[in-house]
Protein backbone atom coordinates (compact mmCIF):
# COMPACT_ATOMS: atom_id res chain seq x y z
CA UNK A 1 0.00 0.00 0.00
CA UNK A 2 3.07 2.20 1.02
CA UNK A 3 5.30 1.39 -1.98
CA UNK A 4 3.48 3.97 -4.19
CA UNK A 5 3.73 6.93 -2.34
CA UNK A 6 7.13 6.30 -1.66
CA UNK A 7 8.28 5.49 -5.18
CA UNK A 8 6.56 8.61 -5.62
CA UNK A 9 8.56 11.02 -2.80
CA UNK A 10 11.84 9.13 -4.44
CA UNK A 11 11.16 10.66 -8.10
CA UNK A 12 10.35 14.06 -6.36
CA UNK A 13 13.78 13.66 -5.04
CA UNK A 14 15.93 12.66 -7.43
CA UNK A 15 13.93 15.21 -9.99
CA UNK A 16 14.51 18.15 -7.20
CA UNK A 17 18.56 17.42 -6.95
CA UNK A 18 18.77 16.95 -10.51
CA UNK A 19 17.05 20.59 -10.69
CA UNK A 20 19.42 22.06 -7.98
CA UNK A 21 22.37 20.21 -9.75
CA UNK A 22 21.93 22.45 -13.00
CA UNK A 23 21.08 25.82 -10.85
CA UNK A 24 24.70 25.16 -9.46
CA UNK A 25 26.59 25.24 -12.45
CA UNK A 26 24.53 27.50 -13.80
CA UNK A 27 25.04 29.81 -10.51
CA UNK A 28 28.74 29.20 -10.83
CA UNK A 29 29.14 29.89 -14.63
CA UNK A 30 27.16 33.39 -13.82
CA UNK A 31 29.92 34.04 -10.63
CA UNK A 32 32.74 34.02 -13.31
CA UNK A 33 31.74 37.54 -14.34
CA UNK A 34 31.08 40.52 -12.13
CA UNK A 35 27.81 41.97 -13.95
CA UNK A 36 26.72 38.21 -13.54
CA UNK A 37 28.05 37.77 -9.92
CA UNK A 38 24.98 38.71 -7.94
CA UNK A 39 22.50 36.35 -10.30
CA UNK A 40 24.96 33.66 -10.21
CA UNK A 41 24.80 34.00 -6.28
CA UNK A 42 21.32 33.81 -5.77
CA UNK A 43 21.08 31.28 -8.68
CA UNK A 44 23.04 29.15 -6.71
CA UNK A 45 21.68 29.72 -2.86
CA UNK A 46 18.19 28.86 -4.62
CA UNK A 47 19.45 25.35 -5.90
CA UNK A 48 20.71 24.86 -2.33
CA UNK A 49 17.69 25.54 -0.57
CA UNK A 50 15.28 22.94 -3.31
CA UNK A 51 18.38 20.56 -2.34
CA UNK A 52 17.77 20.95 1.05
CA UNK A 53 14.09 20.82 0.59
CA UNK A 54 14.35 17.65 -1.52
CA UNK A 55 16.61 16.16 1.50
CA UNK A 56 13.94 16.99 4.05
CA UNK A 57 11.30 14.80 2.07
CA UNK A 58 13.80 11.77 2.93
CA UNK A 59 12.18 9.10 4.43
CA UNK A 60 15.29 7.83 6.52
CA UNK A 61 14.65 10.93 8.53
CA UNK A 62 13.39 9.83 12.12
CA UNK A 63 13.02 13.43 13.72
CA UNK A 64 13.10 16.72 12.48
CA UNK A 65 13.97 18.59 15.84
CA UNK A 66 17.51 18.59 15.95
CA UNK A 67 17.50 19.34 11.93
CA UNK A 68 15.04 22.49 13.11
CA UNK A 69 17.15 23.70 16.25
CA UNK A 70 20.30 23.79 13.46
CA UNK A 71 18.50 25.42 11.02
CA UNK A 72 17.42 28.09 13.86
CA UNK A 73 20.80 28.57 15.00
CA UNK A 74 22.50 28.51 11.40
CA UNK A 75 20.09 31.15 10.31
CA UNK A 76 20.71 33.43 13.16
CA UNK A 77 24.29 33.11 13.00
CA UNK A 78 24.45 33.60 9.34
CA UNK A 79 22.05 36.88 9.35
CA UNK A 80 24.64 38.10 12.31
CA UNK A 81 27.79 37.14 10.12
CA UNK A 82 26.41 39.06 7.26
CA UNK A 83 25.36 42.09 9.48
CA UNK A 84 28.55 42.12 11.69
CA UNK A 85 31.52 41.02 9.74
CA UNK A 86 33.44 44.04 7.83
CA UNK A 87 34.07 43.94 4.72
CA UNK A 88 38.06 44.13 6.33
CA UNK A 89 37.31 40.82 7.97
CA UNK A 90 35.81 38.89 5.29
CA UNK A 91 39.01 37.01 4.62
CA UNK A 92 38.63 35.58 7.78
CA UNK A 93 35.08 34.93 7.51
CA UNK A 94 35.70 33.10 4.64
CA UNK A 95 38.67 30.91 5.57
CA UNK A 96 36.60 30.16 8.99
CA UNK A 97 33.40 29.33 6.86
CA UNK A 98 35.94 26.92 5.05
CA UNK A 99 36.89 25.13 7.81
CA UNK A 100 33.22 24.89 8.65
CA UNK A 101 32.37 23.03 6.04
CA UNK A 102 35.70 20.78 6.60
CA UNK A 103 34.43 20.02 10.16
CA UNK A 104 30.98 19.26 9.08
CA UNK A 105 31.90 16.61 6.67
CA UNK A 106 34.57 14.68 8.87
CA UNK A 107 31.74 14.83 12.04
CA UNK A 108 29.41 13.42 9.33
CA UNK A 109 31.94 10.47 8.26
CA UNK A 110 33.01 9.76 11.53
CA UNK A 111 29.48 9.26 13.01
CA UNK A 112 29.18 7.03 10.08
CA UNK A 113 32.01 5.67 11.19
CA UNK A 114 30.77 4.61 14.49
CA UNK A 115 27.26 3.94 12.66
CA UNK A 116 28.68 0.65 10.87
CA UNK A 117 30.98 -0.56 13.77
CA UNK A 118 27.11 -1.38 15.17
CA UNK A 119 26.41 -2.59 11.75
CA UNK A 120 28.97 -4.58 10.06
CA UNK A 121 26.13 -6.22 8.03
CA UNK A 122 25.98 -2.62 6.24
CA UNK A 123 29.46 -1.99 5.56
CA UNK A 124 30.06 -1.82 1.82
CA UNK A 125 33.45 -1.01 0.71
CA UNK A 126 33.07 2.40 -1.12
CA UNK A 127 31.46 3.73 1.78
CA UNK A 128 34.28 2.60 3.91
CA UNK A 129 36.69 4.42 1.72
CA UNK A 130 34.76 7.56 1.52
CA UNK A 131 35.02 7.86 5.27
CA UNK A 132 38.45 7.26 5.36
CA UNK A 133 38.90 9.88 2.60
CA UNK A 134 36.51 12.53 4.22
CA UNK A 135 38.02 12.25 8.07
CA UNK A 136 41.33 12.68 5.80
CA UNK A 137 39.95 15.83 4.14
CA UNK A 138 37.55 17.47 6.43
CA UNK A 139 40.44 17.52 9.39
CA UNK A 140 42.94 19.36 7.58
CA UNK A 141 40.60 21.94 5.81
CA UNK A 142 39.25 22.51 9.62
CA UNK A 143 42.53 23.44 11.36
CA UNK A 144 44.90 24.52 7.78
CA UNK A 145 41.41 26.97 7.91
CA UNK A 146 41.59 27.83 12.06
CA UNK A 147 45.34 28.67 11.06
CA UNK A 148 44.53 30.52 7.64
CA UNK A 149 42.23 32.95 10.19
CA UNK A 150 44.33 33.29 12.56
CA UNK A 151 47.37 34.94 10.11
CA UNK A 152 44.60 37.05 8.59
CA UNK A 153 43.54 37.93 12.52
CA UNK A 154 46.95 38.53 13.10
CA UNK A 155 46.32 35.95 16.49
CA UNK A 156 49.72 34.34 15.39
CA UNK A 157 52.54 35.63 13.05
CA UNK A 158 51.39 36.54 9.31
CA UNK A 159 55.45 35.58 8.08
CA UNK A 160 55.64 31.66 7.33
CA UNK A 161 56.56 29.92 10.23
CA UNK A 162 59.53 27.04 9.74
CA UNK A 163 61.94 24.54 11.71
CA UNK A 164 64.28 22.04 10.74
CA UNK A 165 63.01 18.62 8.43
CA UNK A 166 59.53 20.66 8.57
CA UNK A 167 59.18 19.01 5.12
CA UNK A 168 59.84 15.29 5.97
CA UNK A 169 57.67 15.64 9.07
CA UNK A 170 54.56 16.88 6.95
CA UNK A 171 55.33 14.41 4.30
CA UNK A 172 55.57 11.75 7.08
CA UNK A 173 52.28 12.54 8.30
CA UNK A 174 50.30 12.81 5.44
CA UNK A 175 51.99 8.94 4.70
CA UNK A 176 50.97 7.77 8.02
CA UNK A 177 47.37 9.34 7.65
CA UNK A 178 47.00 7.48 3.88
CA UNK A 179 48.74 4.31 5.55
CA UNK A 180 45.77 4.41 8.93
CA UNK A 181 42.89 5.02 5.96
CA UNK A 182 44.73 1.55 4.07
CA UNK A 183 44.39 -0.08 7.34
CA UNK A 184 41.28 0.62 8.57
CA UNK A 185 39.63 -0.14 5.06
CA UNK A 186 40.90 -3.85 5.44
CA UNK A 187 40.44 -3.60 9.61
CA UNK A 188 37.42 -1.42 10.14
CA UNK A 189 37.00 -2.25 13.63
CA UNK A 190 40.19 -0.60 14.48
CA UNK A 191 38.30 2.61 16.57
CA UNK A 192 41.33 3.42 18.31
CA UNK A 193 43.20 3.97 14.23
CA UNK A 194 40.11 6.00 13.59
CA UNK A 195 41.07 8.41 16.50
CA UNK A 196 44.83 7.98 15.71
CA UNK A 197 44.25 8.93 11.50
CA UNK A 198 41.46 11.85 12.54
CA UNK A 199 44.39 13.33 15.03
CA UNK A 200 47.02 12.78 13.12
CA UNK A 201 44.52 14.70 10.22
CA UNK A 202 44.22 17.96 11.99
CA UNK A 203 47.78 18.20 12.74
CA UNK A 204 48.77 17.81 9.44
CA UNK A 205 45.81 20.76 9.00
CA UNK A 206 48.18 22.84 11.37
CA UNK A 207 51.55 21.97 9.73
CA UNK A 208 50.84 22.66 6.46
CA UNK A 209 49.72 26.32 7.01
CA UNK A 210 51.69 27.53 9.01
CA UNK A 211 54.49 28.02 6.39
CA UNK A 212 52.90 29.85 4.10
CA UNK A 213 53.64 33.83 4.45
CA UNK A 214 50.42 35.69 4.76
CA UNK A 215 51.56 37.39 1.27
CA UNK A 216 50.26 33.80 -0.08
CA UNK A 217 47.35 33.55 1.55
CA UNK A 218 44.49 34.39 -0.89
CA UNK A 219 45.88 30.96 -2.71
CA UNK A 220 45.52 29.23 0.60
CA UNK A 221 42.17 30.40 1.10
CA UNK A 222 41.22 29.37 -2.32
CA UNK A 223 43.01 26.01 -2.07
CA UNK A 224 41.42 25.59 1.06
CA UNK A 225 38.00 26.25 -0.13
CA UNK A 226 38.71 23.12 -2.96
CA UNK A 227 39.80 21.30 0.14
CA UNK A 228 36.34 21.52 1.95
CA UNK A 229 34.27 20.89 -1.33
CA UNK A 230 36.12 17.44 -1.80
CA UNK A 231 35.34 16.88 1.96
CA UNK A 232 31.93 17.19 1.02
CA UNK A 233 32.11 15.27 -1.85
CA UNK A 234 33.42 12.65 -0.22
CA UNK A 235 31.01 12.81 2.16
CA UNK A 236 28.36 12.47 -0.09
CA UNK A 237 29.66 9.15 -1.15
CA UNK A 238 29.20 8.57 2.43
CA UNK A 239 25.85 9.50 2.36
CA UNK A 240 24.76 8.12 -1.09
CA UNK A 241 23.61 11.50 -1.70
CA UNK A 242 24.50 12.62 -4.94
CA UNK A 243 23.16 16.49 -4.96
CA UNK A 244 26.00 16.45 -2.39
CA UNK A 245 28.55 14.62 -4.91
CA UNK A 246 28.04 17.53 -7.53
CA UNK A 247 28.37 20.41 -5.03
CA UNK A 248 30.95 19.10 -3.48
CA UNK A 249 33.09 18.27 -7.06
CA UNK A 250 31.92 21.67 -8.31
CA UNK A 251 33.41 23.30 -5.78
CA UNK A 252 36.86 21.65 -5.31
CA UNK A 253 37.23 21.41 -9.14
CA UNK A 254 36.75 25.19 -9.04
CA UNK A 255 38.54 25.89 -6.27
CA UNK A 256 41.55 24.29 -7.93
CA UNK A 257 41.36 26.35 -10.89
CA UNK A 258 40.73 29.55 -9.01
CA UNK A 259 44.14 28.39 -7.22
CA UNK A 260 46.03 27.50 -10.48
CA UNK A 261 44.89 30.92 -12.13
CA UNK A 262 46.35 32.69 -8.82
CA UNK A 263 49.59 31.12 -8.30
CA UNK A 264 50.26 31.74 -12.42
CA UNK A 265 49.08 35.43 -11.24
CA UNK A 266 52.20 35.04 -9.20
CA UNK A 267 54.36 33.29 -11.54
CA UNK A 268 55.00 30.60 -8.98
CA UNK A 269 53.67 26.81 -8.59
CA UNK A 270 51.45 25.37 -6.46
CA UNK A 271 54.64 23.43 -4.96
CA UNK A 272 56.40 26.39 -4.10
CA UNK A 273 53.29 28.03 -2.61
CA UNK A 274 52.77 25.23 -0.10
CA UNK A 275 56.56 24.39 0.31
CA UNK A 276 58.61 27.74 -0.66
CA UNK A 277 57.51 29.11 2.91
CA UNK A 278 57.76 32.34 1.07
CA UNK A 279 58.21 35.46 3.34
CA UNK A 280 59.80 33.23 6.29
CA UNK A 281 62.92 35.92 6.13
CA UNK A 282 63.24 39.05 7.53
CA UNK A 283 62.07 41.83 5.64
CA UNK A 284 63.85 43.14 2.46
CA UNK A 285 64.98 47.28 2.58
CA UNK A 286 65.00 48.37 -1.29
CA UNK A 287 69.19 50.42 -1.13
CA UNK A 288 70.23 47.46 1.08
CA UNK A 289 69.68 49.28 3.94
CA UNK A 290 70.29 52.61 3.07
CA UNK A 291 68.13 55.69 4.13
CA UNK A 292 66.54 56.77 0.52
CA UNK A 293 64.60 60.19 0.46
CA UNK A 294 61.22 59.78 -0.49
CA UNK A 295 58.73 62.89 -1.88
CA UNK A 296 55.85 63.74 0.22
CA UNK A 297 52.28 65.47 -1.09
CA UNK A 298 49.99 67.00 1.08
CA UNK A 299 46.45 66.62 -0.06
CA UNK A 300 45.73 69.43 -1.75
CA UNK A 301 49.20 68.73 -3.98
CA UNK A 302 47.50 65.28 -4.82
CA UNK A 303 44.51 67.06 -5.47
CA UNK A 304 46.20 69.26 -8.21
CA UNK A 305 47.57 66.37 -9.80
CA UNK A 306 44.42 64.55 -10.10
CA UNK A 307 42.30 67.59 -10.94
CA UNK A 308 44.13 68.08 -14.18
CA UNK A 309 44.98 65.15 -15.32
CA UNK A 310 43.59 63.72 -18.43
CA UNK A 311 43.50 59.92 -17.06
CA UNK A 312 44.05 58.10 -13.74
CA UNK A 313 44.30 55.03 -12.40
CA UNK A 314 43.36 53.89 -9.33
CA UNK A 315 44.82 50.69 -7.94
CA UNK A 316 43.63 49.44 -4.50
CA UNK A 317 45.00 47.50 -2.28
CA UNK A 318 44.36 45.86 1.30
CA UNK A 319 45.29 49.17 3.15
CA UNK A 320 41.68 50.43 0.99
CA UNK A 321 39.90 48.09 2.82
CA UNK A 322 41.65 48.50 6.37
CA UNK A 323 40.37 51.68 5.90
CA UNK A 324 36.80 51.44 4.19
CA UNK A 325 37.56 53.95 2.43
CA UNK A 326 36.22 52.40 -1.44
CA UNK A 327 33.28 54.58 -0.84
CA UNK A 328 35.43 58.06 -0.75
CA UNK A 329 37.53 56.78 -3.73
CA UNK A 330 33.92 56.12 -5.80
CA UNK A 331 33.38 59.65 -4.44
CA UNK A 332 36.53 61.14 -5.98
CA UNK A 333 36.84 58.77 -9.07
CA UNK A 334 32.83 61.00 -9.73
CA UNK A 335 34.27 64.13 -9.61
CA UNK A 336 37.54 63.45 -11.21
CA UNK A 337 34.78 61.92 -14.22
CA UNK A 338 32.64 65.23 -13.92
CA UNK A 339 35.99 67.20 -15.22
CA UNK A 340 36.22 65.18 -18.09
CA UNK A 341 39.17 62.73 -16.45
CA UNK A 342 39.66 59.14 -17.82
CA UNK A 343 39.21 57.25 -14.73
CA UNK A 344 39.89 53.18 -14.57
CA UNK A 345 40.49 50.53 -12.00
CA UNK A 346 43.57 48.12 -11.85
CA UNK A 347 42.86 44.53 -9.93
CA UNK A 348 45.58 42.52 -9.63
CA UNK A 349 44.75 38.82 -9.08
CA UNK A 350 46.60 38.62 -5.55
CA UNK A 351 45.23 42.26 -4.42
CA UNK A 352 44.30 41.93 -0.69
CA UNK A 353 44.06 38.58 1.41
CA UNK A 354 40.96 36.44 -0.76
CA UNK A 355 40.47 35.76 -4.07
CA UNK A 356 38.65 39.10 -5.35
CA UNK A 357 38.67 40.84 -2.47
CA UNK A 358 39.27 44.35 -4.21
CA UNK A 359 36.24 43.19 -6.56
CA UNK A 360 33.68 42.68 -3.63
CA UNK A 361 35.02 46.21 -1.83
CA UNK A 362 34.83 48.04 -4.90
CA UNK A 363 31.05 46.30 -6.15
CA UNK A 364 29.88 47.91 -2.61
CA UNK A 365 30.36 51.22 -3.04
CA UNK A 366 29.01 50.47 -6.42
CA UNK A 367 31.48 51.05 -9.29
CA UNK A 368 30.68 50.23 -12.25
CA UNK A 369 31.97 47.02 -13.44
CA UNK A 370 33.16 48.04 -17.06
CA UNK A 371 35.79 50.33 -14.63
CA UNK A 372 37.41 47.27 -13.58
CA UNK A 373 40.48 45.91 -15.37
CA UNK A 374 42.65 42.78 -15.27
CA UNK A 375 46.48 43.10 -14.81
CA UNK A 376 46.88 42.48 -18.52
CA UNK A 377 44.45 44.84 -19.49
CA UNK A 378 45.46 47.61 -18.29
CA UNK A 379 49.15 46.92 -17.46
CA UNK A 380 49.09 48.37 -21.21
CA UNK A 381 47.57 51.45 -20.28
CA UNK A 382 49.99 52.82 -17.60
CA UNK A 383 52.36 54.36 -20.13
CA UNK A 384 49.58 56.48 -21.57
CA UNK A 385 48.21 56.94 -18.38
CA UNK A 386 48.88 60.84 -16.09
CA UNK A 387 48.43 59.73 -12.56
CA UNK A 388 48.38 56.34 -10.88
CA UNK A 389 46.43 56.51 -7.65
CA UNK A 390 47.61 53.63 -5.30
CA UNK A 391 46.03 53.20 -2.32
CA UNK A 392 47.31 50.54 0.01
CA UNK A 393 48.73 47.98 -2.61
CA UNK A 394 52.45 47.39 -1.71
CA UNK A 395 53.70 43.81 -3.36
CA UNK A 396 51.40 43.56 -6.46
CA UNK A 397 52.98 47.25 -7.60
CA UNK A 398 56.91 46.47 -6.33
CA UNK A 399 59.12 47.03 -9.37
CA UNK A 400 61.66 44.74 -7.36
CA UNK A 401 59.92 41.94 -8.98
CA UNK A 402 60.97 42.76 -12.53
CA UNK A 403 64.52 44.21 -11.57
CA UNK A 404 65.81 42.65 -9.26
CA UNK A 405 66.47 38.71 -8.94
CA UNK A 406 67.70 38.72 -5.30
CA UNK A 407 64.16 39.97 -4.48
CA UNK A 408 61.35 37.43 -3.23
CA UNK A 409 59.30 38.70 -5.15
CA UNK A 410 61.24 38.36 -8.13
CA UNK A 411 59.22 37.16 -11.16
CA UNK A 412 55.84 37.62 -10.22
CA UNK A 413 53.77 39.82 -12.48
CA UNK A 414 52.99 43.31 -10.95
CA UNK A 415 50.64 46.30 -12.22
CA UNK A 416 53.46 48.27 -13.98
CA UNK A 417 52.55 51.22 -11.86
CA UNK A 418 56.15 52.52 -12.53
CA UNK A 419 55.37 53.26 -16.07
CA UNK A 420 52.95 56.19 -15.43
CA UNK A 421 53.85 59.66 -16.04
CA UNK A 422 53.29 60.24 -12.10
CA UNK A 423 52.36 58.16 -8.94
CA UNK A 424 50.78 59.04 -5.70
CA UNK A 425 50.78 56.38 -2.87
CA UNK A 426 48.50 56.40 0.26
CA UNK A 427 49.99 54.63 2.62
CA UNK A 428 50.13 55.30 6.60
CA UNK A 429 54.14 54.58 6.81
CA UNK A 430 56.87 53.00 5.19
CA UNK A 431 56.33 49.78 6.25
CA UNK A 432 56.60 47.05 4.17
CA UNK A 433 53.66 44.84 3.06
CA UNK A 434 52.74 41.71 4.05
CA UNK A 435 54.79 39.67 2.28
CA UNK A 436 57.64 41.87 4.32
CA UNK A 437 59.26 43.47 1.22
CA UNK A 438 60.19 46.95 0.92
CA UNK A 439 58.65 48.78 -2.39
CA UNK A 440 60.83 50.31 -4.60
CA UNK A 441 58.29 52.19 -6.13
CA UNK A 442 58.45 54.37 -3.32
CA UNK A 443 61.44 55.73 -3.93
CA UNK A 444 60.92 56.16 -7.39
CA UNK A 445 61.35 60.26 -8.92
CA UNK A 446 57.93 59.81 -10.29
CA UNK A 447 55.96 58.75 -6.92
CA UNK A 448 54.60 61.19 -4.16
CA UNK A 449 53.80 59.78 -1.17
CA UNK A 450 50.47 60.79 0.68
CA UNK A 451 50.77 59.83 4.65
CA UNK A 452 47.82 58.65 6.42
CA UNK A 453 44.56 56.93 6.98
CA UNK A 454 43.28 56.31 3.24
CA UNK A 455 40.30 57.40 4.27
CA UNK A 456 40.79 60.16 5.82
CA UNK A 457 43.15 61.37 2.93
CA UNK A 458 40.65 60.61 0.34
CA UNK A 459 38.29 62.81 1.58
CA UNK A 460 40.61 65.47 2.36
CA UNK A 461 41.56 64.81 -1.35
CA UNK A 462 37.81 64.95 -2.53
CA UNK A 463 37.40 68.11 -0.66
CA UNK A 464 40.08 69.99 -2.66
CA UNK A 465 39.43 68.38 -5.82
CA UNK A 466 35.60 70.09 -5.04
CA UNK A 467 37.27 73.56 -4.04
CA UNK A 468 38.29 74.00 -7.48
Amino acid sequence: MNAEPTRSIGLIISLTYLVAAVLFIVGLKLLSSPRTARRGNAIGALGMLLAIGATLLDQQIISFRWILLGLVIGSALGVWLAQAVKMTAMPQMVALLNGFGGAASAIVAAAEYYLLLQHPEQRATDVVVSIMATVLIGAVTLTGSLIAFAKLQELMPGRAITFPMQKALNFALLAAAVGLSAWLVVDFDRSTMFVALLALSLVLGVLLVIPIGGADMPVVISLLNSYSGMAGAAAGFVLHNNVLIISGALVGASGIILTQIMCRAMNRSLTNVLFGAFGATSATVAGDGVDRPVRTVRPEDAAVMLGYARSVVFVPGYGLAVAQAQHSVKELASLLEKRGVDVKYAIHPVAGRMPGHMNVLLAEADVPYDKLYEMDDINREFERTDVALVIGANDVTNPAARTDPKSPLYGMPILNVDHAKSVIVIKRSMNPGFAGIDNELYYNEKTAMLFGDAKKMLVAVVGEVSKS
